[in-house]
């Protein structure tokens, strides 16, 4: 099977770690929590309640394009849960990454926001999905031919098997 490199992408509320380690133990692939790679100030400032802005996120997206270029010189599988809601972060991520692929988990924001409302635990807060909905740049797969849109309203496991496959076809390309 080939060396498996993706990006679980979309707004937060949107499934990205539950579909990311899904397709990770599908794939037998490391799974890697984006989040985990904010620098502290990121971290802090999020759970202050403000949103980052690009020159805040630019350390954070190289670390993610790094995390992809340690794993291919291992010869390891990656599937890493990144927002990536522009083009330029996703064009960060994809530096010195030939055969990424991002799976783009979307919802309509009032999908998201009704999600959010249910969250514990995490620093994002629901204040924080308008910044989100206002920064991404829905991925044209016509342009960027390396994106999978997939809509998030369905079944969890609806949206799991829409990703395994887009995955799947995205490799055989």
């Amino acid at each position: 099977m080939s060396i498996i490199k993706c990006v679980v992408m979309g707004t937060c509320g949107s499934g990205k770690t539950t579909v990311g380690k899904a397709l990770a133990k599908h794939f037998n692939a490391t799974f890697i929590d984006g989040d985990d790679l904010h620098p502290r100030h990121n971290v802090e400032k999020m759970r202050a309640g403000h949103p980052l802005n690009d020159e805040d996120r630019k350390p954070w997206l190289e670390r993610v394009s790094d995390v992809f270029f340690s794993l291919a010189n291992r010869s390891c599988s990656g599937v890493v849960v990144c927002s990536a809601l522009k083009k330029k972060y996703r064009d960060i991520i994809r530096q010195g990454n030939e055969g990424l692929v991002f799976i783009h988990l979307y919802a309509d924001k009032q999908v998201i926001l009704d999600r959010m409302s249910k969250r514990q635990g995490h620093y994002m807060k629901t204040e924080m999905v308008d910044s989100q909905f206002d920064a991404l740049e829905f991925p044209d797969p016509a342009v960027e031919k390396d994106v999978c849109n997939i809509n998030v309203e369905p079944s969890i496991e609806t949206v799991i098997d829409e990703a395994i496959k887009a995955l799947e076809e995205k490799i055989r390309e």
